[in-house]
């Protein structure tokens, strides 16, 4: 299995001045795969807004930005991919828009189901959850670590765990087999801040 690395989501809401300044304290804690960017209850100009001054932030770092939901945002502002969920665009016509040479993750909740089809189709990521309660979305469906030491027996395709994860727990979820981490309040809400946080993630999951 390959090294577990940190995949960071941010808060639903945001003043993007401060929030530009914890992604750039986040990125420098160490390393960080991709940043999604997750504002569910704004506007479309709003996500915009945001992705076109974040983005710049991760590809200074090397780090995939990755846009929530909306594969048309997305193809708009040059992001390196969406995420999917069950309810959202479907992967084929996610593909045709963005192209082969982006980046698509599809939730799969808990469902062994979800996870094969979408691997199937060719999504590059799939992500199981929650696995822990989580303040970030109401959560109905609750995944397990068994979980992912299923998908790792099986499949290639990388596999993303999310929900309430945080430097009390991770460990765990990455030795299940997790290749992803997806953190939202246990960096941003870190006591020591988001530098400190993924320091200290990284530092339990190497």
């Amino acid at each position: 299995m390959s090294e577990t690395r940190l995949y960071l989501i941010t808060p639903n809401q945001f003043d993007l001045d401060e929030f530009s300044i914890s992604l750039k304290e986040a990125l420098d804690g160490g390393d960080v795969a991709s940043v999604q960017l997750r504002m569910k209850d704004s506007s479309d100009e709003d996500i915009i807004k945001a992705a076109k001054v974040l983005m710049p932030i991760c590809h200074s770092s090397d780090v995939a930005f990755i846009i929530n939901d909306s594969v048309e945002i997305a193809k708009k502002v040059g992001a390196d991919g969406v995420h999917i969920g069950q309810e959202d665009l479907r992967y084929k016509e996610a593909r045709e828009i963005l192209g082969s040479n982006h980046i698509i993750g599809v939730t799969c909740h808990d469902s062994k189901h979800l996870a094969m089809s979408a691997g199937e189709q060719g999504a590059d990521y799939v992500a199981f959850g929650a696995f822990y309660p989580t303040t970030t979305k109401i959560t109905t469906r609750v995944a397990t670590p068994e979980l992912l030491n299923w998908w790792q027996d099986l499949f290639e395709i990388p596999c993303v765990a999310i929900g309430g994860i945080n430097a009390e727990n991770a460990a765990s979820i990455a030795d299940a087999g997790a290749d992803f981490l997806a953190i939202c309040s246990g960096v941003w809400d870190y006591p020591k801040g988001p530098r400190a946080a993924v320091k200290k993630l990284n530092q339990l999951i190497k």
